[in-house]
C-alpha cells in the first residue's frame, strides 16, 4: 500500500512538474530599452523563485514549486537571447516601432498607443505589440493618414 503511495504522489507531483512551454510568436523580437529591461527582470524574478523552491526539503513540493520558474526561465532567456532593441525613432513624419500614436476611430473614439515589443504591450496602460493588428494598420502611416483595420478606419492625429 505505502509503495502505491508513493507512486501515485510521484506520478501525481510528475504531472504538475511538466509544463508546456511558454508559446513564443515568430515575429522578429522588437523591444525597446526598457522592454529589454522588464525581460531581464523577469528572468532575475524566476531564477529567484527557483532558488526559493530548490531550498524545499519535499521534493515533490520542490519539483511542484520549480515548474513555473523552469519554464519561465526557458522563456526569458530565449527572449533575451532574440531581442532586437530598437533606438527610438529619429523622425515623427512616418508611424514606426517606438512611437506613441493618436488616432480617432471612425465612431468617433480618440485612443492613444505606444507601439512596443510583444512582452512590453499593455494596451490598458497605453502600449500595443508592433504585431497587433491595430499597430499593423498605423505602421508607415502619417498624421493625417487613415489605417484600415478590417472594416473600421482610423485616422492618424499625431505621432510622437
Amino acid at each position: 500500500m505505502s509503495v502505491a503511495f508513493v507512486k501515485e504522489e510521484s506520478a501525481e507531483a510528475a504531472s504538475e512538474t511538466i509544463l508546456p512551454a511558454r508559446p513564443i510568436s515568430d515575429r522578429i523580437n522588437l523591444v525597446t530599452e526598457a522592454g529589454l529591461r522588464l525581460l531581464q527582470d523577469e528572468l532575475a524574478r524566476a531564477q529567484k523563485a527557483l532558488e526559493a523552491a530548490d531550498a524545499l526539503e519535499d521534493v515533490n513540493e520542490r519539483r511542484r514549486q520549480s515548474a513555473l520558474p523552469v519554464r519561465d526561465m526557458r522563456y526569458y532567456a530565449e527572449r533575451i537571447r532574440t531581442a532586437q532593441v530598437s533606438r527610438p525613432p529619429a523622425s515623427n513624419e512616418v508611424i514606426a516601432f517606438g512611437h506613441t500614436v493618436t488616432f480617432e476611430r471612425d465612431d468617433g473614439r480618440k485612443q492613444t498607443f505606444r507601439i512596443v515589443g510583444e512582452d512590453e504591450a499593455d494596451p490598458s496602460q497605453g502600449s500595443i505589440s508592433h504585431g497587433s493588428p491595430v499597430a499593423i494598420a498605423l505602421l508607415g502611416k502619417r498624421v493625417g493618414d487613415v489605417g484600415r483595420l478590417g472594416n473600421h478606419e482610423l485616422e492618424i492625429l499625431s505621432i510622437a
